[in-house]
């Protein structure tokens, strides 16, 4: 059996060959599957000097799914994190209190930001007072509340963000996602994360059929500028997951659309070396909650996500003095639609070769679909250059506000005071 390449089950898994290194930015590999321990035994002692938070962004109704649960069992274990704080979004009284019981599981320090509760909206009018507006309610908001917090407890040193809807999550996601920041040898200070989103069949529609074109189809007419390149070495750009160090949290603008991803990125890029920025592999299959295309209505589904991405790297390219015409974007999504026809291709000979369903009209209505994103998002962004402003950085709404630190730390004590009396 060795003779014919025989593998054993309990031995697959175990070492992977893809060590490849592309782009300005490091690459870190999953070649071993093997080595939780050793990895948990020195995040527990490299945290001791460099604490982590992780920040999780989650919806009341997600409570009610089969992914968190399974998330907060694997949480338990994982000693090397210093605290937990819980953004949760689209909750009532009645959630909130379910929330403290529910995560209550969990040994870590941990604190709950009540997004709707009274005391933090009253915050959020307190910013729009001063002309600090943080956008509308999400996880851009979310996550920016977090680090507001985070940053008034002084306590942690390394941030951690992930979603709260993965229903392959365990403690080696995590594990690996810290580990590039809290190493005393390493020099990161963002690290992002990426993985293989495949079943039966490829996922991840906006980065394989939207993003990784569009970049490619923009080098072609731009030239390889190094926003282009960066971006383009990301393996996965629109992964949800990511560990910085906390001072980035002071200095980024977060967007407020569903362009996070993608903005988190042009943040980065501004305000850190791209040498002490890496991407880190995270598991060996990734799966969460899949968006519906929802081709015909440009608010809603992928459509929605498509048009802001889009956008985002439209204002960043602006920022570095690219100029648009009406004439470039119309040569653009051109050029767009023919190189996602050629990875169409690839993906159709990959999914052929790993025996994965392949509906090859599907990937082409997709295209299309991302196509008229791709005019759309130039054509309000000709209208508006600008658009949504994104949510200030934690070091203006501090010159606007020097107290506000203090303000975010009473508002949540004042909601768990209210859930012991409840």
């Amino acid at each position: 059996k060795l003779e014919r390449g025989y593998i054993p089950w309990e031995q697959k898994g175990k070492f992977m060959g893809d060590f490849y290194q592309n782009g300005p930015i490091a690459t870190l590999n999953r070649l071993r599957s093997d080595i939780l321990p050793e990895l948990e035994d020195e995040l527990v002692r490299f945290s001791a000097e460099n604490p982590i938070t992780l920040v999780l962004p989650c919806l009341a109704s997600e409570m009610d799914g089969d992914a968190l649960p399974n998330i907060l069992q694997h949480l338990r274990g994982a000693e090397y994190l210093d605290e937990i704080v819980v953004a949760l979004g689209r909750a009532s009284s009645e959630d909130y209190l379910r929330a403290v019981d529910f995560f209550s599981i969990l040994p870590q320090r941990k604190r709950i930001l009540w997004l709707e509760g009274a005391p933090m909206s009253h915050l959020i009018q307190v910013l729009a007072r001063n002309d600090l507006d943080p956008g509308s309610e999400g996880k851009g908001r979310a996550a920016w509340l977090a680090y507001g917090y985070i940053l008034a407890e002084g306590r942690a040193k390394n941030i951690v963000l992930h979603d709260c809807d993965i229903t392959t999550f365990d403690r080696e996601l995590l594990a690996r996602l810290c580990y590039p920041l809290v190493h005393p040898a390493f020099s990161f200070e963002f690290c992002k994360g990426f993985y293989s989103r495949v079943t039966d069949r490829l996922h991840g529609r906006v980065t394989r059929l939207l993003v990784t074109p569009l970049l490619r189809s923009l080098k072609t007419l731009l030239g390889p500028l190094p926003f282009l390149e960066y971006m383009d070495s990301f393996r996965y750009p629109l992964a949800g997951e990511f560990s910085m160090k906390v001072d980035l949290a002071r200095s980024n603008r977060v967007p407020s659309d569903w362009g996070l991803e993608v903005g988190t990125l042009a943040e980065i890029y501004r305000n850190c070396s791209v040498k002490r920025v890496c991407q880190v592999e995270l598991c060996g299959n990734y799966d969460h909650k899949h968006q519906p295309l929802s081709a015909d209505d440009a608010g809603m589904g992928l459509l929605k996500m498509s048009i802001d991405v889009t956008k985002a790297i439209f204002r960043t390219l602006a920022s570095e003095g690219v100029a648009f015409s009406a004439g470039f974007l119309k040569t653009l999504r051109v050029a767009y639609f023919r190189m996602a026809q050629d990875h169409i291709a690839r993906y159709n000979a990959d999914a052929a070769i790993n025996r994965l369903v392949f509906d090859r009209h599907e990937e082409e209505l997709a295209v299309e679909a991302f196509a008229n994103a791709i005019e759309i998002a130039g054509n309000e962004f000709y209208e508006d250059p600008m658009g949504d402003k994104p949510m200030p950085n934690w070091n203006r709404v501090l010159s606007g506000i020097p107290d506000f630190l203090e303000l975010i730390n009473a508002a949540v004590d004042e909601s768990e005071r209210a859930a012991e009396v409840a």
